[in-house]
C-alpha cells in the first residue's frame, strides 16, 4: 500500500468561489495530489479543504495552498463568525496509510519553516508537533485571534516556533502540526428516546458525567439524583469509599484507581477547596472519545453521535461493544452504525480483524474480507449504504490513470504483449510472487478452518497473515517494477548542455538505476519468503490443499529467478559503484541457488503426499 497523508487546512475564506478555486488550484496543481472535499462556510467565512497525497505530494501542495491564501486573502478586512488567526487560520497534517506520527510531526515543521522562512508568516505548532504543552490544544494559541495578533507578538512567551515575532497584516499567523484521523460514527438505537442515547453516551465519553443514584424504576441514570460531595464526607466516583479530606480521596484515587483526581478536577472546572455541594464526576470508559445522544427524524431513531479523536487508543469496535451491552442493561438495542465522511482503511481492518477472532475464524485473508466482516458486525448498512470505495479515504484516492493491477487479467496481458518495454519481466515475476502469496495465504485459510487442525490454528494464522501482507506488497511492486523503469528513462531524459547539469543528470540516472534494481531485489526476497511459507503449508497443511502449496512453490521460484535477472541486466547502469555491484552479484548468486534448493524439497515433497 502506497504512503498517504491527509491535509486538511483551514482557510479564513467561505464566501469568495474565485478566491476559494485559487487555492485548491494551488494545491491540485501538485504532483500526486487528490482533492477529496472543500466544505465552505458563508457565514462562518471559512473553508476546510481536505487532500491526500504521499508525504512529499503534501508537502509541496500544503505550502502552495498557504502561499496562495497569503496572496487572495487579507485578514485586515476578514469577519466571519468562527475563529481565526491567519489566511491559513490551522493546517493538520494526519497520517493514514504506511505513514507514522513521527513522520507527519517532521512534515510539520519542515513546512512550518518554509512558511515562517519564505513567506514571513508566523507559524506555531500544536498537537503531536507542539513544543510547548501549553500549546497542544488550538484554542489556546489562537485566544485573542487575529486581533490580538500585534500585541502577543511583542510578547517572549508568544514567539513564534518558525517565522519571525513580527506581526503580518496581511496573512496573520498560521498553526500547523500533526494530529489523529478524527472519525465521525453514530451508533443506532431502536428507540425515539433519546435521552437513553445521551445516558449510553455519558457513559461511553472521556469526559464522563455526574454520578447519580439509579432511580428505582428507570433503566435511564439520567432520571436519578446527582450525587454531591459534602464536606467531611467525600466519596470516591469509582467505588463505595467515603474519606473525611480531599487529600485522603486524591491518595485513594492514585492507589487504588491510578487515577489523577486533581487533574480530573481541574479539567472540569472543579475547585478542590469548592467541592462542597457539587456534583460528582466520574470519567467514562473511553479516552480520547466525545459523545452525546440525540434523535434523528429521518431515520426515525435515536443515535449515540461519537467523535473518535484517537481510534488507535479507543477502537470503534470497543466502543460499538461497549454500547451494546450498555443498550441492553437499558432495554434496548442496538441495530447498527453509520459512518458520517470518510474513515482510513487500518480503522476498518482493526474492526474486522477483531471480530473474526471472535468468531474463531482467520485474518490471514484479503483486506476486502476483513473489511466486509467489519461492515457486518458493525451494521454499517443500517441507515444508509456503505460503499467502501466511497467511506474509505484509501479506497477513495484514485489517480488519473489506473495501474496495472486495476486492469483485468486479459487486459493485462494484452498490455503486456504490445510493443511497449514497460510492463515486462520484473512486474510480471512480482505477479508470480503475489500469485504464489495468494495461494499460500489460501491454503493457511483452508487448513485454519478445517476440522482436526485445531492445534495448529496459531501456525496457519501466523502464516496466513504473513503472507497477506507479502501478497499485498508484491501487488504493489508490479506497478512499482514499470515505474522505477519510467524513472530511469526520465533522468536519462535530463539535460546536460553544463558541467553543473551533467553532474546533476549523472546523479539522478545513478539514483534511478539504483531504484531499478532495489525493486525487483525486493521481489526476490519477497518470493524466496513466500516459498518458505509454501513448504511449511505443505509439511503442515491439508493435504487436500497440497498441490496448491505445491504451485506457490513454483510459481514462487519463477519470480525469484526472474527478479534477480532483472537486478542483473540492470547492474550496468550502476557501473561506477563497483563496490555496489560486487555486493549484488553475490547476493543474486546466492539467492538463486538458495531458491533452487528449498525448491526442490518442495517438489518433492509436494509429490510424495499426491502420491
Amino acid at each position: 500500500m502506497p504512503t498517504l497523508v491527509e491535509c486538511v487546512p483551514n482557510f479564513s475564506e467561505g464566501r469568495d468561489q474565485d478566491t476559494i478555486n485559487h487555492i485548491t488550484d494551488a494545491i491540485t496543481a501538485v504532483d500526486g495530489i487528490t482533492l477529496l472535499d472543500v466544505d465552505p462556510g458563508a457565514d462562518t467565512n471559512r473553508t476546510v479543504v481536505t487532500f491526500v497525497g504521499s508525504i512529499e505530494a503534501v508537502e509541496e501542495a500544503a505550502f502552495r495552498g498557504i502561499q496562495k491564501a497569503s496572496e487572495v486573502i487579507d485578514m485586515r478586512s476578514q469577519k466571519g463568525t468562527h475563529p481565526r488567526m491567519g489566511a491559513t487560520d490551522v493546517c493538520p497534517f494526519v497520517p493514514v496509510s504506511d505513514v507514522t506520527i513521527d513522520d507527519c510531526i517532521a512534515l510539520s515543521k519542515r513546512v512550518g519553516k518554509r512558511v515562517g522562512d519564505e513567506l514571513q508568516i508566523p507559524v506555531y505548532l500544536y498537537e503531536h508537533s507542539a513544543q510547548k504543552p501549553e500549546w497542544e490544544k488550538l484554542p489556546n494559541i489562537r485566544v485573542g485571534e487575529y486581533e490580538a495578533l500585534p500585541d502577543k507578538l511583542n510578547q517572549p512567551k508568544w514567539k513564534p516556533d518558525f517565522g519571525p515575532a513580527k506581526f503580518n497584516a496581511r496573512a496573520g499567523a498560521t498553526v500547523m502540526g500533526c494530529r489523529e484521523f478524527l472519525i465521525a460514527y453514530n451508533i443506532n438505537l431502536n428507540t425515539k428516546d433519546a435521552r437513553l442515547a445521551t445516558d449510553i453516551a455519558f457513559e461511553l465519553r472521556e469526559k464522563g458525567r455526574s454520578l447519580r443514584r439509579p432511580h428505582p424504576t428507570s433503566k435511564n441514570l439520567l432520571d436519578g439524583d446527582i450525587i454531591r460531595y459534602q464536606d467531611g464526607a467525600y466519596l470516591c466516583s469509582y467505588c463505595d469509599e467515603i474519606f473525611e479530606t480531599t487529600n485522603e480521596l486524591v491518595t485513594h484515587s492514585t492507589l487504588a484507581h491510578e487515577f489523577d483526581l486533581r487533574e480530573w478536577w481541574k479539567s472540569n472546572s472543579q475547585n478542590e477547596t469548592a467541592l462542597n455541594r457539587k456534583p460528582v464526576k466520574r470519567p467514562g470508559v473511553f479516552k480520547d472519545v466525545k459523545g452525546i445522544g440525540w434523535y434523528v427524524d429521518a431515520f426515525n431513531r435515536a443515535q449515540i453521535s461519537i467523535n473518535f479523536n484517537d481510534y488507535k487508543s479507543s477502537t470503534i469496535h470497543d466502543v460499538f461493544d461497549k454500547a451494546c451491552e450498555l443498550a441492553t442493561e437499558r432495554g434496548i438495542r442496538v441495530t447498527g452504525s453509520e459512518l458520517v465522511g470518510l474513515i482510513p482503511l487500518e480503522a476498518l481492518l482493526m474492526t474486522g480483524r477483531h471480530y473474526l477472532k471472535k468468531q474463531h475464524r482467520t485474518t490471514g485473508v484479503s483486506n476486502e474480507m476483513i473489511v466486509e466482516a467489519a461492515i457486518q458486525s458493525l451494521g454499517l448498512n443500517d441507515v444508509a449504504p456503505f460503499n467502501p470505495n466511497e467511506k474509505i479515504i484509501d479506497y477513495a484516492v484514485s489517480t488519473e490513470e489506473g495501474g496495472l493491477m486495476t486492469m483485468s487479467a486479459s487486459d493485462f496481458v494484452d498490455e503486456l504483449a504490445s510493443n511497449s518495454a514497460a510492463p515486462g519481466g520484473g512486474s510480471v515475476s512480482a505477479l508470480a510472487g503475489s500469485l504464489g502469496a495468494g495461494l499460500t495465504s489460501m491454503v493457511a485459510a483452508l487448513s485454519h478452518e478445517k476440522k482436526g487442525f485445531f492445534d495448529k490454528k496459531p501456525l496457519m494464522e501466523t502464516a496466513g497473515v504473513e503472507a497477506q501482507k507479502i501478497k499485498d506488497r508484491l501487488t504493489f511492486l508490479v506497478d512499482e517494477d514499470t515505474n522505477a523503469f519510467i524513472k530511469v528513462m526520465e533522468a536519462n531524459r535530463l539535460s546536460s548542455g553544463t558541467a553543473e547539469e551533467e553532474i546533476d543528470k549523472r546523479k539522478a540516472v545513478l539514483r534511478a538505476n539504483k531504484y531499478a534494481i532495489l525493486v525487483p531485489w525486493e521481489v526476490a526476497e519477497l518470493s524466496f519468503r513466500v516459498m518458505e511459507l509454501a513448504r511449511k503449508m505443505v509439511e503442515e497443511g491439508n493435504p487436500n490443499s497440497v498441490s496448491d502449496a505445491g504451485v506457490a512453490g513454483e510459481v514462487g521460484l519463477a519470480a525469484v529467478r526472474g527478479a534477480c535477472m532483472n537486478v542483473l541486466i540492470n547492474l550496468p547502469g550502476v557501473s561506477e559503484d563497483e563496490s555496489f555491484v560486487q555486493e549484488m552479484k553475490t547476493q543474486v548468486k546466492l539467492q538463486i541457488q538458495n531458491a533452487e534448493n528449498l525448491h526442490r524439497e518442495i517438489f518433492e515433497k509436494t509429490m510424495k503426499i499426491i502420491s
